[in-house]
């Protein structure tokens, strides 16, 4: 059913249908809204059976999530920035124990300086804690991927976490097809979980392993996530039969097949960039996109496949590895091993910065004319950090910078240096 409703409140729904047992819930901007919802679905009985927990921070939210997993519950739990760093250990702990928990991470740039506002960092920052991480480009597709990730994470008995862009997409109200509960209920069998602790069948889970044994369990961890490079594509292809439009998968391409200059981006940019393709085009350039939803997985052959045939390749991201550059690039790099093409990344957005039609057409233009460094940083304002960089080398007491920029770029009056 078509209802013009806000993004948070789309997930909230379309986790209520898929029936969680157990929901942990420690409230942080912009990912609130989700809880607040689904904790009003519950208050209102139209979720039962399902206990609501109100834990005192995203530590304990991950942790209790942990338990009820490992009781055979169907488990739930939203997070962003500061609070997906606070629950980091569980984290890893949930994937080591192979739990099928679902969490959404409502995209939010990491302090300091404190930011509230949207970037990929959190999520990028731990692409490596054996979660598959799975981007919604729309609030349709953020919608989707929730309802698919249950089935994911409780076939492979592995944790999932959806990435929305906060503010972008959480806080959007535009037209969304909700389903039905009888749809989700014949997409998502009921979850028989493949370990659960259970007093009458003693088990232990979390045990101490030593060297003679750790290598081989956290590989089987890497086998799971292999083994979801195959199942992804064929739950979306599944859940596209199932309520009629294409959603999920690991990558989608735009454009992409005759195009010389191919963007790579995660998340709500694409948008952005598809708009800014479309114009290119009619100016007859070639110019398409490739979007990656599974980032983790990462789908090394099917990227291969999409932009070996490109001339040049930007990777657009909303993150910045210090002392590096590109989070994604490296691995579009991994999948292009061999293949001789210009590349070029981008790091743009960061903590909330727009990203307009206009900078992208005038970065486009410029990457096809190689003319592009080969780390950029879209739309920075050089002036205030050579002035910044200035200050540093005549002062030992230069002062915090964040503060100094600030007083440079006009935001806060005018103070001592």
């Amino acid at each position: 059913m078509l209802r013009q409703v806000e993004g948070s409140r789309a997930v909230a729904e379309a986790v209520a249908m898929c029936r969680p047992e157990v929901i942990c819930a420690y409230p942080i901007s912009p990912q609130t809204h989700v809880v607040e919802n689904l904790s009003q679905i519950v208050k209102a009985g139209e979720l039962s059976p399902c206990e609501f927990v109100n834990v005192e921070s995203e530590f304990a939210a991950m942790s209790v999530a942990i338990g009820a997993s490992a009781t055979g519950a169907r488990a739930y739990t939203a997070t962003a920035s500061q609070g997906l760093l606070y629950m980091v250990e569980a984290l890893f702990n949930a994937s080591g124990l192979g739990l099928p928990i679902v969490m959404t991470v409502a995209n939010r740039a990491i302090g300091a300086p404190i930011n509230i506002w949207n970037d990929h960092s959190d999520s990028m920052s731990q692409r490596d804690c054996g979660w598959i991480q799975l981007y919604a480009e729309t609030n349709q597709e953020a919608l989707d991927l929730h309802i698919q990730a249950f089935r994911l994470a409780e076939e492979l008995s592995t944790p999932v976490m959806v990435c929305m862009d906060g503010f972008i997409l959480t806080h959007a109200v535009e037209r969304i097809d909700i389903p039905s509960q009888a749809q989700v209920d014949a997409f998502l069998p009921p979850f028989v979980p493949r370990q659960a602790l259970d007093p009458d069948a003693p088990i232990s889970i979390g045990a101490m392993v030593g060297p003679e044994a750790f290598m081989e369990v956290k590989y089987l961890a890497h086998a799971k996530q292999m083994a979801a490079i195959d199942l992804i594509p064929e739950i979306a292809a599944d859940f596209e039969q199932a309520f009629g439009r294409d959603s999920g998968g690991l990558i989608r391409g735009y454009r992409s097949e005759d195009a010389e200059t191919i963007v790579v981006a995660l998340g709500s940019v694409l948008g952005t960039i598809q708009d800014t393709i479309d114009e290119l085009r009619e100016d007859g350039m070639k110019i398409g996109a490739v979007g990656i939803t599974s980032f983790r997985p990462f789908p090394l052959e099917q990227l291969r496949a999409a932009l070996a045939h490109a001339e040049r390749v930007v990777v657009l991201e909303k993150a910045l590895a210090v002392g590096i550059g590109g989070i994604v690039t490296a691995n579009v790099r991994m999948a292009l091993t061999g293949i001789v093409l210009r590349g070029y990344t981008v790091i743009a957005g960061l903590g909330g910065r727009p990203i307009t039609k206009a900078s992208l057409r005038a970065l486009f233009l410029a990457a096809a004319d190689d003319a592009l460094e080969p780390l950029t940083f879209l739309d920075m304002d050089w002036e205030i950090v050579n002035r910044e960089l200035a200050r540093m080398a005549t002062s030992r007491q230069s002062g915090p910078h964040a503060e100094n920029i600030l007083r440079d770029s006009g935001p806060v009056a005018a103070g001592p240096v």
